[in-house]
């Protein structure tokens, strides 16, 4: 491992300060360093310097369709918007139910090498909601699962949803729910409202990922369990979900950067890079979201970073496949919202997508702080720049990016895993 002087960072945006690192750890934080002769400087003035960030919803596609995404690609990706961890969503082909398929993805992800890969393993056999899959089988297995979700369905069983909560306790697992009733969004399109109407496609009501919540948060506190809110995005969703924290409720909730963002009016394109589940809500519901953010009800941002094969996104709305990319833009769109808006900091930012999904995900060697003696897993970013998103320069095999020819705040400089840049000036390393 080489050793790499880092030189006049804002740590966690704050005070200006060199980072030493040596053989994969953060040696020490501060000025006037002592460093070896044959150290690589890294002149970070202007930067901020955050901890490696920890995606907690990615889906990687492999095994499977590999045509939209693989673990190499997707994990390339995550190197270069600052993430150092990345959660493997289970809606693979075979999902990812088993222990020998955690296991191959775990492996996959150690030989790619661009950031940290955890699989979850999926709640119900097949994620068909019927069954239980191998949860005991896949927490002890190499991969070591101690996230299970059904993402892309819901567990909408209560009964069944109530043995899985059951179930995790011994090993100190969680249920991450995806919240949507299906018999109330059968066919759904869009987010229900005038809007919808006007365009002619079916809607998605917000009650139907409002009841699932409420049922689960219920649900979880007679079990006494732990449950994880996927993608979190109606203002209904938080109030909830802060009614339930003020009671001591033992529950978690994610959002993801384009519920931010994106509002349902980009619907009236047709265009089906637009598409997502759940879908893009109101205004109202985007500053709710932001408010949850900013006091802590929302306690995640994950990416749901959702590859798809060009054929799948380019055709007709309603034949179009759910979902977006989101790795390489995470941390810029975060950067608009909450930062430049003024309602988070940059130790905030921090805390939602590094430390809390890290510590969610009981990743001893990941969101750690910027600390002498932490593993050097850390983000450079530049948040100065302004950058134009352009499809065809992503690392991911897919191009269903919603912010096409936007422009973005912040680039990230460096990655650094371990001590080894995974992204240096930019770019990929190796």
């Amino acid at each position: 491992m080489s050793s790499y002087l880092i030189t006049g960072a804002k740590i966690v945006g704050g005070e200006v300060a060199d980072v030493l690192i040596d053989n994969g750890e953060i040696v020490a934080i501060g000025t006037n360093l002592e460093t070896p002769e044959d150290i690589e400087t890294i002149d970070a003035k202007g930067l901020i310097a955050l901890p490696g960030l920890v995606d907690l919803h990615t889906h990687l596609r492999e095994p499977g369709r590999e045509d939209a995404e693989t673990v190499l690609t997707g994990t390339r990706a995550a190197a270069l918007g600052g993430f150092t961890a990345v959660f493997a969503m289970a809606n693979t082909d075979p999902v990812a139910d088993t222990a020998g398929v955690v296991e191959q993805v775990w492996r996959l992800g150690r030989d790619a090498g661009y950031a940290d890969v955890y699989p979850i393993g999926a709640v119900t056999v097949g994620r068909k909601g019927t069954q239980l899959a191998e949860l005991g089988a896949m927490a002890d297995s190499a991969a070591h699962v101690r996230v299970f979700s059904d993402d892309g369905d819901c567990v909408w069983d209560a009964a069944l949803m109530r043995r899985a909560l059951e179930y995790v306790k011994a090993f100190d697992g969680v249920i991450a729910q995806h919240a949507q009733e299906p018999r109330l969004t059968q066919g759904a399109q869009m987010n229900e409202g005038a809007l919808s109407g006007v365009l002619g496609l079916t809607g998605w009501p917000s009650v139907a990922e409002e009841a699932i919540i409420a049922r689960d948060i219920l649900l979880n506190a007679h079990v006494g369990s732990k449950l994880h809110i996927r993608h979190l995005s109606t203002k209904g969703s938080v109030e909830i979900v802060r009614a339930a924290k003020k009671r001591g409720y033992n529950v978690t909730a994610e959002v993801t950067p384009h519920h931010l963002l994106l509002t349902e009016d980009l619907a009236t394109t047709y265009n089906p890079v637009f598409k997502v589940n759940p879908p893009l809500r109101t205004k109202a519901d985007v500053e709710a979201v932001r408010e949850g953010l900013a006091d802590g009800t929302i306690d995640i941002v994950a990416t749901d970073h959702a590859p798809h094969p060009v054929e799948d996104k380019d055709c007709e709305w309603s034949a179009a496949a759910f979902g977006m990319l989101g790795l390489e833009t995470a941390l810029s769109v975060v950067q608009h919202t909450m930062v430049d808006s003024g309602m988070m900091s940059w130790a905030d930012v921090a805390d939602r997508m590094s430390v809390r999904p890290a510590r969610f995900g009981q990743l001893a060697d990941q969101g750690r702080p910027l600390a002498a003696g932490s593993p050097a897993n850390l983000v450079l970013l530049d948040p100065s720049v302004t950058r134009r998103i352009v499809p065809s320069e992503s690392a991911s095999l897919s191009r269903n990016t919603p912010y096409d020819g936007m422009e973005l705040p912040g680039k990230v400089v460096a990655t650094f895993l371990r001590g080894t840049p995974t992204v240096l000036d930019g770019r990929l390393v190796r």
